[in-house]
């Protein structure tokens, strides 16, 4: 026991600069666990934690709910799309940037590239409806003017919001997601660039044998961390873009969360919802960490 005080002494200025983060992660990630019980409870409005009667599995009735299995669908649906496209494209657009020459030209991408994630979702909606509305809309203007035909209603058509929903959600979020990767590669020791250079590796053979081997732990804890949000498909950029037209494809969980178990009063059901969707992200997490260590010998435990 002397042994762990002495360590808490000796390293107690950095123990002290995370205590605040240690704080704020138990207070508005730990404390609000106990709402859990609200799962198993026919909880509403002037109830509480504590009064409200117990009804054991009755909240998970949106299990045998048609709709349920639909949004299930469609959310894992745009997940996966989103997924595949978006995990490998910051890598690939860090690898790129870290190959341009011109020290100038490579901040200017750089701030062209981050730029967007600075904007919500609120802005970046507004901004889709200007471009591809039908009257008057960017898109449209052009597939007419070019001879296409009819002006395409994107934000209520069915086959196109999933291509919508991921094109913006790369548009926004490729340059941000690439700052790790460009720092991972900062890391590797430019005299093996210069080696490789001089035994006449080109460009290409340079990125496979030293970039990527030299980020691939960084990929491969990111990975991990991206995995559990294939049953998140972003609610964030899906509601501003979700009407009565695109409503079959865009009724994810978070969707019909807010609507069925908080807009008409179900908070049971919601919360039944949320601690379904917590146990399969955990479910996620600790099966791609096992893979990820059986692989490659990276994982985040």
């Amino acid at each position: 026991m002397s042994t762990i005080y002495a360590r808490i002494y000796k390293y107690r200025w950095q123990y002290g600069m995370i205590l605040p983060a240690v704080v704020l992660l138990f207070l508005f990630n730990y404390v609000p666990m106990v709402g859990i019980v609200t799962a198993f409870k026919d909880f509403h409005i002037g109830l509480t934690l504590w009064n409200a009667p117990w009804i054991g599995f009755d909240n998970f009735w949106f299990l045998q709910d048609p709709q349920f299995l639909i949004v299930v669908r469609n959310t894992l649906y745009i997940s996966v799309l989103k997924f595949l496209f978006g995990f490998p494209a910051p890598i690939l657009l860090a690898i790129l940037i870290n190959e341009i020459g011109n020290g100038k030209f490579k901040r200017f991408v750089q701030s062209v590239s981050y730029l967007p994630h600075f904007f919500s979702w609120i802005v970046v909606a507004y901004i889709l409806q200007s471009m591809l509305t039908i009257d008057g809309g960017l898109v449209n203007q052009l597939i007419t003017d070019l001879g296409g035909g009819e002006p395409i209603f994107f934000l209520g058509s069915v086959e196109w919001f999933r291509p919508m929903a991921v094109a913006s959600g790369l548009w926004k979020e490729i340059g941000w997601n690439s700052i790790l990767y460009l720092a991972a590669i900062t890391t590797i020791d430019p005299q093996l660039y210069e080696a490789a250079k001089m035994e006449g590796a080109g460009r290409w053979a340079r990125i496979r044998h030293i970039t990527y081997p030299g980020i691939l732990p960084t990929i491969s804890i990111v990975l991990i961390l991206n995995v559990p949000g294939l049953i998140n498909a972003g609610m964030d950029q899906i509601y501003p873009l979700m009407n009565a037209a695109n409503q079959p494809v865009s009724d994810v969980l978070d969707t019909y969360m807010l609507r069925t178990g908080l807009q008409q009063g179900y908070f049971g059901m919601a919360t039944a919802i949320g601690l379904i969707s917590s146990i399969v992200s955990l479910g996620l997490v600790l099966l791609t960490n096992q893979m990820s260590r059986k692989i490659n010998g990276e994982g985040l435990w």
